[in-house]
This record gives structure tokens, C-alpha cells and sequence, in this order.
């Protein structure tokens, strides 16, 4: 980086100049009927990331509806949900709907403000954190456009700017290329996990088959406390597991925890660990997980119990992980639910328990390999991702200039 040191040193060795955000750049107001979209050029805040392609917009005839207009260079910001962090420059025209900002540069700064470097300053971690900070409403925050327009941004001299916006282009193309690789061998391994896994658990008529409901010795759903009873979530100790969590993992933690009142008073109870636990409705329905630690359930988790004489738990659950098109084949009603009598009928292969042993040993080594954010290719393309997010910040951190 020693041409951008030369470059601050020569055009701003005391420092730089920080303006908020409406000194620099305004928030777009101009609207068009929704009607006259067509829908590849239309953004919303859950595909802000997804690139657009299509025809320009009909802008005729603009009136006060839920779209927005936007220009090449202008800055999307999701702020309606501020923490999924979705910002996107615009290569195109196109439009908007209104849980997305749209800020463009005022046309005074324009010769003294690059686009390409606001973006990258409102990708930063400090913006992140200052948006969600003043963002309002517990359940679901939605972002201050008023805070927005008042967050505090270095202005260097147009030359840094540049220089720091190729460097970071650079650095862009790079970790793209890299994480397309990484993708690429991730992709290729869970393949192979997957022909593993069904090779493993194909077995012939020698070995017998059982439904969960003989292989378990206990099984149970949990309980959702009432969310206005402060008493049974305020300070609360033990964890609690919500069928979102469940995602063919292992749980050593909750999102959230219940108290010891909660556990008396309703029906979410406590199950040891080691439990195989399914998914019993809606979006999240037959996905499974094992519980690493005791922990209690919502209403929508069937947790199983299996009797260790005669299968592992953890075959069990691989075996779950084999059969998903068959236990999905289960579903009903409009919401595609299961029900416990549908999964614990399931019935699935049980070789001995030595056998069982040894297949799980190599499965969990692939699982390991594919799915462990600590440890095998996750955690290289998790690395990379944080590489780039501090020499990010890095770059746009300056030394703020005093007033004179």
C-alpha cells in the first residue's frame, strides 16, 4: 500500500474531514407506478444481493406509489431489516421498493465524492453497527432513515478515494475468486459426503428394519412459554430450542433461554442429551439435529430418546439425514406439517451396533469436513470473509482532521 501512504501523506498528513452522510448525498424520493416494472429490474430488500438485469423502467408518468427510482451509482441500502446488512451499488437504472434507501451524491460533491467509495464506507462494520444501534422495535428492527443521513464519513481527498477503491476492488475480485474455489471443493466433498453416506446406509435383506418407535425409549415435543409472561424468559438460565436452530447439526447452544418457572409451569421440559430432534412444522419440518447438551423445546420438535441397546444415536440421525425424501414424503395440510406418529413410523436399517459404529465414524468425519464451522472448508471460506473485512476497515479508518 505504499503509493496510498504517499498519497495520504502528500494531500492529508493532518488528517481528514468527516461529514455526515446528508452533507454529501440525499435520499431519492422520485416514485413510478409499480405496474409499469418489469420485475428483473425491481429490488426489494430480500434480493438486494441478486443482480439485475432487464429492461429500463416506464418513468412517464411518476406518481407517489411503493417504487422507487433509481440511477447507475446510486447506493441501496436493505434498511427495513438492518441486520441482514444488504447494500448494493447500482449498475443500471431501475427501481426500488421502499424498505430499500436509495442515496445518491449530491450533485455539488459529485467532482469530489466517489460513489464506489461511499459503498464500500457503508459496507463497513461501523455502519453496520451504528444502523442497527439506531434501529427500532425488538422483534423485528427496522432501520432510522434519519440516522442513516446523520452517520459521520471520511471525505479524503478524491486521489485517496480512488486509490483505496481499486485496492479494494482488487481485494474483492480476489476473495470472490478465492470463495468460488472453496465453494467449488465444497460442493465437490458434499457430494461425496452424500454417495458415502447412501452407500453406507444401503444395506440388503440381511439386516433388519425397524420403525423409531421401537428403537426409542422415550420421545416427547416441547412447550412455547407465553412471550408476555416476563417471568418465565427475564433472566433465564436454561436453554431453549426453537425448530429454526434445527438444521442437521449438533446443538451446544440456544438463541434463547427460559426460566425454572417456565419449566414448571408449561409444557416445554427438559430432555437429556443426545435426543435425535425433528422438525415437526412448517418450512422447517423433517430437518433433524442432535442436542449436545440438556436443553428444552418448542411444541414444534419431536425429541426421541434412543434406546441405546440397540441403535446409536447418532445412526439414527444419519439415517433420518438418508431418508428426508421419504419422512418429507410424510407431510400434510397447507402448511406441509408432520406429525409424531409420522416420523416415530419411519422405519430405518439397523445392522449391529458395531457396524453401526464404524459408519458413523466415517460419516462424522465427512459431516465434520462439509458442515463444522470450526474446523474444515467453512472455516476457510468463514477466514477469508473476515480477511477481507478487516483490511476493508482498515483502509477507510482515517486519522480525523481538528478544526481549526
Amino acid at each position: 500500500m505504499g503509493k496510498l501512504d504517499d498519497l495520504i501523506n502528500k494531500l492529508c498528513p493532518s488528517g481528514v474531514e468527516y461529514k455526515t452522510l446528508g452533507d454529501v448525498a440525499e435520499l431519492v424520493t422520485k416514485r413510478v407506478l409499480v405496474e409499469s416494472l418489469n420485475p428483473t429490474n425491481y429490488v426489494g430488500v430480500e434480493n438486494l444481493l441478486q443482480e439485475k438485469k432487464g429492461v429500463e423502467i416506464n418513468d412517464k408518468n411518476p406518481v407517489e406509489k411503493n417504487a422507487i427510482v433509481y440511477e447507475e451509482d446510486d447506493i441501496l441500502i436493505g434498511n427495513i431489516r438492518p441486520y441482514l446488512r444488504k447494500i448494493w451499488i447500482a449498475d443500471r437504472k431501475g427501481c426500488s421498493n421502499a424498505d430499500v434507501l436509495t442515496i445518491r451524491i449530491l450533485n455539488s460533491f459529485k467532482t469530489q465524492f466517489s460513489a464506489k467509495f461511499l459503498y464500500y464506507i457503508l459496507s463497513s462494520e461501523n455502519f453496520f453497527i451504528y444502523d442497527i444501534q439506531n434501529s427500532k422495535g425488538a422483534k423485528m428492527p427496522r432501520g432510522s432513515k434519519e440516522a442513516v443521513m446523520k452517520f459521520e464519513i471520511p471525505v479524503p481527498p478524491l486521489e485517496v478515494q480512488n486509490e483505496i477503491v481499486s485496492i479494494l476492488d482488487k481485494f474483492t475480485s480476489l476473495e470472490a475468486e478465492l470463495e468460488a474455489e472453496l465453494e467449488a471443493e465444497l460442493e465437490a466433498r458434499r457430494k461425496q459426503y452424500e454417495y458415502y453416506r447412501d452407500s453406507l446406509l444401503t444395506f440388503g435383506d440381511d439386516v433388519e428394519w425397524m420403525a423409531l418407535k421401537d428403537i426409542t425409549n422415550h420421545s416427547c415435543s416441547g412447550g412455547t412459554p407465553l412471550k408476555n409472561n416476563s417471568d418465565y424468559y427475564s433472566n433465564g438460565t436454561i436453554p431453549w430450542l426453537r425448530t429454526g436452530e434445527v438444521k442437521f447439526n449438533e446443538i451446544y447452544k440456544t438463541e434463547e433461554f427460559i426460566t425454572e418457572l417456565a419449566v414448571k409451569e408449561t409444557a416445554a421440559k427438559w430432555i437429556p442429551e443426545n435426543c435425535v430432534i425433528v422438525a415437526i412444522s412448517g418450512a422447517t419440518a423433517g430437518r433433524c439435529a442432535v442436542n449436545k447438551i440438556p436443553l428444552t423445546t418448542n411444541q414444534h420438535c419431536l425429541n426421541m430418546e434412543i434406546n441405546p441397546n440397540k441403535a446409536l444415536y447418532k445412526y439414527v440421525y444419519y439415517c433420518i439425514v438418508n431418508q428426508q425424501e421419504e419422512l418429507l414424503g410424510k407431510k400434510e395440510g397447507a402448511r406441509g406439517d408432520l406429525n409424531s406418529s409420522r416420523i416415530l413410523g419411519l422405519r430405518i436399517p439397523l445392522p449391529s451396533l458395531t457396524e453401526q459404529e464404524r459408519i458413523v465414524s466415517i460419516l462424522d468425519r465427512f459431516e465434520s469436513l462439509c458442515n463444522d464451522i470450526t474446523s474444515g472448508l467453512p472455516a476457510e471460506i468463514e477466514a477469508r470473509h473476515k480477511q477481507y473485512e478487516y483490511y476493508r476497515d482498515k483502509l477507510l479508518t482515517f486519522k480525523r482532521k481538528e478544526a481549526v
